[in-house]
């Protein structure tokens, strides 16, 4: 398998010296050239015809948002990976990226005078999303060894044992490629939606509540950043503060909002499956639960509580998410009761959360069964 070709942009010498470093030591990736800012890399990319672009924020002459645009002006769909600031202009910047066509983005390492650190952050954070925006195989954190990945298909649905409950929550996942799909689904649900909304978006502190306000401007409905203890009720979007798990509690009054800081899963803070698990034990699983594009496979032991317990899961399919890892680890485990493209998630959700059909022949029945 030939090498990943990346161009690196940045305008700092030290930022690009220890991107280039640090990806050179990699066999699977090779760098094919640098440039000092977007106006150079988007002329460099017919020449060098890179397999993926990692690119800085602000830079002279032409910026990272502005670079963006104008690659994809070309209709290059060249993976590009955005360098961040953590810190809220950081974040404004780089939800303007991505919503101009980035793919994802790593924060920049916060003391560029440690090498050593900036170097482990760097590997840690870029490497396996460059492989997995490139298809390769991705080594997990920790000992373990990439080996090539199987073929991902989408599997018959397990047989349930019982009927499918009406939904009484709906709970969304996604990763990598998720901010512009939550921009464009939640859209396209309606204000009165009858069931309260929670969703995990992996995303640091700061983005999440810029991406919340920004999620909230484009919706009819109300996108917040969760806080604990909020009453759920319907039409309200809860979205995971970073490096918190958002779950649901049962009170006295019925469901509310839980955070906390427990140890990460699925190497994620805040992760999917935490989410999953706590809706299906707070709504005795009357569930709907989405899994839409990222790395990895959060979410697949969440999407089968959700079933067992008699709730579905409707999943993005591979041709429209940016990364088919967490909603192809449901559908290829046969968790998935739909695989859909992300223009058609928005009906199956309103087709599911519709009120169950009564008919005049079964008076004993209507709204009973779910």
């Amino acid at each position: 398998m030939d090498p990943i070709r990346v161009l690196v942009v940045d305008d700092s010498v030290v930022v690009r010296k220890i991107v280039t470093d640090v990806l050179s030591a990699d066999p699977a990736i090779e760098v094919v050239g640098t440039a000092v800012n977007g106006r150079i890399a988007v002329g460099k990319l017919g020449q060098l015809k890179p397999d993926l672009v990692t690119m800085d924020i602000e830079m002279p002459e032409m910026n990272g948002i502005e670079a963006v645009r104008a690659i994809r002006a070309t209709r290059s769909r060249v993976p590009i990976v955005m360098f961040s600031t953590l810190t809220e202009r950081g974040a404004s910047a780089t939800l303007d990226a991505l919503s101009s066509g980035a793919n994802d983005y790593v924060t920049k390492p916060a003391n560029v005078g440690s090498v050593a650190q900036s170097m482990e952050s760097v590997r840690e954070q870029l490497i396996p999303k460059i492989k997995a925006l490139t298809g390769r195989p991705v080594t997990a954190p920790g000992p373990a060894r990439a080996t090539a990945p199987a073929p991902v298909r989408a599997a018959p649905p397990v047989p349930r044992q019982g009927a499918v409950k009406h939904p009484a929550v709906l709970v969304i996942g996604s990763s990598t490629g998720g901010p512009e799909a939550l921009a464009r689904l939640l859209p396209a649900l309606p204000a009165a939606l009858p069931v309260p909304v929670l969703i995990v978006q992996h995303m640091p502190p700061v983005f999440t509540r810029q991406f919340a306000q920004r999620l909230d401007r484009l919706c009819a409905l109300q996108v917040v950043e969760a806080v604990d203890g909020t009453s759920l009720t319907p039409g309200t979007v809860h979205l995971a503060p970073g490096d918190h798990h958002l779950t649901v509690r049962s009170t006295g009054r019925g469901q509310a909002t839980a955070l906390n800081q427990g140890p990460a899963e699925n190497f994620c803070r805040p992760a999917v499956d935490p989410l999953f698990r706590s809706a299906v034990d707070a709504y005795d699983g009357a569930v709907l639960g989405v899994v839409l594009t990222g790395m990895g496979s959060d979410g697949r032991l969440g999407a089968g509580r959700i079933r067992e317990a008699g709730g579905a899961v409707v999943v993005q399919d591979q041709a429209t998410s940016v990364v088919w890892g967490m909603p192809g680890a449901v559908a290829s485990a046969g968790l998935a009761d739909e695989v859909l493209p992300l223009d058609r998630i928005a009906e199956a959700i309103g087709r599911r959360l519709a009120p169950p059909r009564t008919t005049a022949l079964a008076p004993a029945t209507a709204g009973g069964r779910r």
